[in-house]
Parts: structure tokens; sequence; C-alpha cells
């Protein structure tokens, strides 16, 4: 059973991210079926938004929807999944390095109230994803930003399920990047956010790879 009625957003959404964070994972493999019906059943909702979310997954290429065909998952590989981290790493490098010029004071402070809530919220995938926006935001690309956004939808909603080790680390990343940040520091901003995300890629992978070998039953 799936948590989708806890996950926030729209309907839509709500199925595109569990769906995407299923394959992502490898929990749908490479040539699984899926059947429509049975999705919207388990999800309790109707059969368009699943069918939209489908449709938003075959734009990103981890799914096929044909006519006669039905919908197949197309997948990634554990080496997929480390070259999708090692582009999102290379684009927040970017904007950690943009961030260390390019940051208000009140940006600053802002950042340094985020990288607390990263040690004291509970929730700490939301008060990861604050912290990781506000350097976006910090980096002031538009362009980046648009970049980063379409770039970020390779991690996992379940990451840090997956991983709560690496919720410890992220707070040591985090005071790191902020210290670098904080200076002014370029390049360390720029290779502390780079080994960031590589190596949340690096522990996807090998998850993957250990969980991953045998064949996976379709969804039905």
């Amino acid at each position: 059973m799936s948590d989708f009625k806890s996950i926030g957003g729209t309907v839509r959404s709500r199925a595109a991210r569990e769906l995407r964070d299923r394959v992502l994972t490898g929990r749908l493999r490479p040539g699984d079926r899926l059947d429509l019906d049975d999705i919207t059943e388990e999800f309790g909702i109707s059969r368009t938004p699943v069918r939209e979310a489908l449709l938003e997954l075959s734009y990103e290429g981890l799914v096929t929807v044909t006519p006669r065909s039905g919908i197949t998952v197309v997948g990634i590989s554990p080496e997929d999944a480390v070259d999708n981290f090692a582009v999102l790493a290379a684009l927040a490098g970017k904007a950690a390095e943009w961030a260390a010029t390019r940051i208000t004071a009140v940006q600053l402070g802002e950042l340094r109230e985020l990288a607390d809530a990263v040690v004291e919220d509970g929730d700490v995938v939301d008060a990861n994803r604050r912290f990781h926006r506000a350097v976006n935001l910090a980096a002031g690309s538009p362009r980046l930003l648009t970049f980063l956004r379409q770039a970020v939808r390779v991690v996992p909603v379940s990451y840090f399920s997956l991983f709560p080790e690496q919720g410890r680390r992220s707070r040591a990343d985090h005071a790191e990047l902020l210290d670098a940040i904080g200076r002014g520091d370029t390049a360390a901003a720029r290779t502390i956010a780079e080994a960031h995300v590589l190596d949340a890629g690096a522990a996807l992978g090998d998850w993957m790879r250990a969980n991953t070998s045998d064949p996976a039953p379709a969804v039905r």
C-alpha cells in the first residue's frame, strides 16, 4: 500500500509524484505494464488525474503510453540514477557558486534560519527542500531556477525514508555550504554543493543495485 493520500498537492501532481517515485527507486522496472484502472483503485481517485500523471511521466521519458500497447515503464537503471544526480549536482554547484557572490544580507539571514530548521524540524524533507530553494533563489538567475526545477524531479520523494542517514549528512553539508556562501568563497560553495548531490546519487545507485536485481512484478 502507498501513502498516496498523505502526499500534498493536486490529485494529478500527487499521482505523478507517487508513480515517479516508484520508477526512480526501481520499484517499477523497465518493461513493467501498468493498468490504469488498478492504479485508480489503489489511489482512490478518478481516471483523469491518473491518465494526466502518466502522460507527464511519458514526457519525462519514464513511461511510454501507446493506444495499442498501453502503458509500459521505461524506467531507469542504477547508472541512470547516478547520471541524473550528476546533472543536478552541476546545476546545484553553479547555484551555490553564484549565491556566494550574489546573496543579500537578508537572504543570508534567512538561509541561516533554514539551516537551523533542517536540524530542528521534524519534517526533514520539507526543511531540506526549503534550504536548497533558498540557495537557488540567492543565485539570482531565473534561467538557472528553471533548469533546477526540472532536474530536481530525479530525487525520489521517499529519498530520506530510504536513507535516513543522509538527513544527518545533509545537516553537516549544509553547515559547510552556509559557511562558504557566507564568506563569499565561490569555489568552496560549488564544490560542497556538487559533492552533496553526487553523494546522494551514489547512495541511490548503490541501493538500486542491491534491491532491484530480481525481476519485479508488474503493477496491475
